[in-house]
């Protein structure tokens, strides 16, 4: 078997003459951040002391002692390096690497006679850029940078919620592998399901050092099959009947088998061996035409569904920081949302194993972006070669993940040249449309056949229609954050909104610890540096004063702020999931952040739970009531995600601002699962059109929605009035807000209280006489004087108040 020796330890890091302690895997900046050389970027304005970092020249260093060991090889393997870099050995030249994206293996057998200074010589990411740039000629994208001449994370040169720091370093594991005789050099896994029976079938690929025989044995679960060869390649399959199935989160369970691939020479010594988890499930994407356009909906084992999702960027903006224990975290809160489908964006990473692993788990569908991103990109050698070997090493890297359910070939890339005057300035030069029309479909159909592809998000499947044509394909909904407003969601019904969202700051303690000497004005200087949108506070200005007075303080416009944002993609979310199974999935941009920025996240950069991501909760449920407008009348839709039946009695009431009832009835809906039934409001329960005084109540169990006549700052509210009592747990605190009015949008921002603190709700509304029980943990309530502290909780909360 072959042996494995990790290179973690005795790295250091240098520029110049000085050397530094080195953490491998890691990137420079980390290692200068622990070593005292750069201040935190990620506070004050500090982005701008540290912008030399990404424009020098770095070198990690280590010595290899000599080789001891029997075996006929040794490789020296980098999983990830990032990203121009020259690696030599006692001073001679091993190899040389361009791509962030890809892994790299070098034979260094007969260069380990004895001990000898091993160094990685990393060349400015910026220098690299610039000079491809220069040679092929200037291409446009979304951003000032050159990141897609450079095979890299894109969003590592900033991006309209990132900052700008252009990484250097082994960002990956590395280590030395000796082997004899026969390595695997490949592991295509093929699983697929006929009926009942599922099968795994092992495209084999090889590595030799002499010819002869040799077997692969293979094992699922209790079930094996093996096959001799003597080539560099071999198929072999196992057949597992009555085989438990894979599903996505809420449609069934997630059922894994282990399973393992050995590889032995002809006396049955073992040389190499291969393992993983796969799970057994069919994928189909349906873009049938219909009376609506063309359809976009993903199929698994046959089951049609709505796609509960979310886009995710890398967690933070130093990857190697990035460890099991904070994805578990992450994914679990998105599973804990509600959601189903996690998009990764093609301007950031493909993830660790781990990510995908975790995935697999939870039953969180995985969109997976090959790494193409609001740009236009060369299709000149050598990049396509070094793009092709990528995507050949990712698709197969992925492929034994049964939460993989579709591959996309770009991010706004089409839309792109069509829409943002990209076909002027390029005068005949290539862009990418070969590798997403061309190459990249070719690459998932030779390498992984079981899976869909759709060359980019949007994409309206042909060039037919236009490549953001709502009624066709996958949409991205931009033109009412950018310039309109959120109700403007209501106007169209895409086949799919793979992206749409809204802006909010941080939470408040995150912003307290990214700007500790700075006050929290809006457009205070460090405010405006945790802004990266273009025009972004004025969009969120602009987006306010739709609705709401223009807040008086900061406090107020972070609360309204937060507001607006869960109102924005509730609109949307109750809009679209109504019109299922013409509209077939929503994924909300975004759901993280890699840094602490006022950004369209669901989570902030420190980690913080925004309203947004309470409203989640609500929106992803499997069942959702909500008003909607149905052919000029008002209606209340019961949307049926699971698969049971939903008989419910629907409560309506029409009431005034002061409390009163005007009039109830309760409505019977019967909701079959998988559907949406509508019932329309009785005509006297509507409230007058205009009116500033009257709203609707629809109630069914737990379940809430509202429908007010007029906007915010157009309704009469009353001023806020409530009790409040502290009540201390074993481990928590209840807090009990008791409403003496009505109470639109009540938020306690429990960050206030303490910055270790969390409310387990976001926003509730609550009519004159109920009550609701927030619950914090990281909180110990303790006053002044021994007490609970009623009077920080009161700071804490924020509701709608009059115009």
């Amino acid at each position: 078997m072959k042996d494995v020796t990790t290179l973690t330890e005795g790295w250091t890091l240098r520029h110049d003459t000085a050397a530094i302690p080195a953490r491998v895997p890691g990137c420079v900046h980390t290692d200068l951040l622990a070593a005292g050389r750069i201040p935190d970027p990620f506070l004050g304005r500090n982005e701008q002391l540290v912008e030399w970092v990404g424009r020098t020249d770095w070198t990690y260093d280590t010595v290899l002692g000599p080789r001891t060991t029997s075996h006929e090889r040794t490789a020296l393997v980098f999983d990830g390096l990032d990203t121009v870099a020259e690696i030599t050995l006692d001073g001679a030249v091993v190899g040389s690497t361009r791509n962030m994206h890809r892994s790299h293996r070098f034979d260094i057998t007969d260069r380990l006679t004895h001990e000898a200074p091993l160094s990685v010589h990393f060349t400015s990411a910026y220098t690299e850029a610039e000079a491809v740039r220069t040679a092929l000629g200037d291409r446009p994208n979304s951003y000032r940078e050159p990141f897609q001449f450079i095979r890299k994370m894109a969003c590592s040169f900033g991006w309209d919620w990132g900052p700008t720091l252009v990484t250097a370093g082994i960002w990956r594991p590395v280590r030395l592998e000796h082997w004899s005789t026969a390595r695997l050099a490949q592991v295509r896994p093929l699983v697929t399901v006929d009926g009942t029976t599922g099968r795994a079938e092992f495209r084999v690929e090889v590595e030799r050092t002499r010819s002869g025989p040799l077997t692969a044995h293979a094992r699922v679960g209790g079930h094996t099959a093996s096959v001799t060869f003597e080539t560099d390649s071999a198929t072999l399959a196992v057949e597992v009947p009555d085989v438990d199935l894979w599903w996505p989160r809420g449609y069934g369970a997630q059922a894994l088998h282990d399973v393992g691939l050995t590889l032995t020479d002809a006396a049955g010594n073992s040389l190499d061996r291969w393992e993983r988890r796969i799970g057994f499930r069919t994928v189909t994407l349906d873009t049938a035409a219909d009376q609506h356009g063309t359809g976009f909906t993903l199929a698994v084992n046959g089951e049609r569904i709505f796609a509960r999702g979310v886009n995710w960027i890398p967690d933070d903006v130093f990857p190697s920081r990035i460890t099991p224990e904070r994805y578990r975290t992450r994914l679990t809160q998105a599973a804990d949302a509600g959601i189903d489908l996690v998009r990764v964006w093609g301007g950031g990473l493909y993830e660790d194993d781990v990510f995908y692993d975790l995935c697999d788990e939870l039953g969180l569908m995985v969109w997976q972006d090959f790494l193409f991103a609001c740009a236009a990109y060369p299709e000149e050698q050598p990049m396509r070669s070094e793009i092709e070997a990528e995507a050949r090493e990712n698709v197969t890297r992925l492929m034994p993940h049964p939460s993989l359910v579709l591959w996309n070939g770009n991010n706004e890339n089409l839309w792109g040249f069509r829409d943002w005057l990209w076909e002027e300035r390029l005068a005949g030069d290539s862009w990418g449309e070969g590798y997403y029309l061309g190459l990249l479909p070719r690459i998932v159909a030779e390498t992984d056949p079981t899976r869909p592809y759709w060359a980019g998000s949007p994409w309206s499947g042909s060039w037919d229609h236009h490549p953001n044509d709502p009624g066709h394909g996958t949409a991205h909904s931009w033109e009412v954050w950018n310039r309109t407003d959120y109700t403007d969601y209501l106007d169209t019904v895409p086949r799919f909104v793979a992206e749409f969202g809204w802006q909010a700051p941080p939470a408040h303690a995150t912003l307290r610890r990214a700007l500790p000497d700075d006050d929290l004005r809006p457009d205070s200087p460090g405010m405006l540096h945790h802004q990266k949108a273009e025009d972004g506070n004025g969009k969120l200005a602009r987006g306010l004063e739709h609705h709401f007075t223009r807040p008086a303080d900061p406090d107020r416009w972070h609360y309204l702020t937060q507001v607006n944002q869960a109102r924005a993609i509730a609109t949307g979310i109750e809009h679209w999931r109504s019109h299922w199974p013409r509209c077939a999935g929503t994924v909300v941009w975004q759901l993280n952040d890699c840094w602490p920025v006022t950004s369209w996240a669901a989570i902030d950069g420190d980690g913080r739970l925004k309203p947004l991501y309470h409203e989640l909760r609500r929106l992803y449920a499997d069942r959702l009531l909500t008003v909607q407008s149905r052919e000029g009348r008002l209606a209340v839709a019961a949307v049926n995600q699971s698969a049971v039946d939903w008989d419910i009695d629907v409560r309506l009431r029409r009431m005034t601002a002061d409390g009163r009832t005007l009039g109830k009835a309760v409505v019977p809906v019967r909701v079959p699962g998988r559907e949406v039934v509508c019932a329309d409001v009785p005509d006297g329960l509507v409230p007058d059109a205009g009116s500033d005084k009257e709203f609707l109540v629809a109630d069914a169990g737990e379940l809430r929605a509202l429908h007010f006549p007029v906007r915010d700052k157009e309704f009469a509210y009353p001023d806020p009035a409530y009790e409040v009592d502290v009540i201390r747990r074993r481990d928590r605190v209840d807090v009990v807000v008791t409403a003496r009015t009505l109470l639109r949008d009540l938020l306690l921002q429990a960050d206030r209280l303490a910055p270790t603190a969390a409310a387990d709700r976001g926003l509730v509304t609550l009519l004159p006489g109920e009550s609701v029980t927030i619950g914090v943990r990281g909180w110990d309530a303790a006053g002044p004087h021994g007490g609970p502290d009623v009077a920080a909780v009161e700071a804490a909360l924020f509701a709608v108040e009059p115009a």
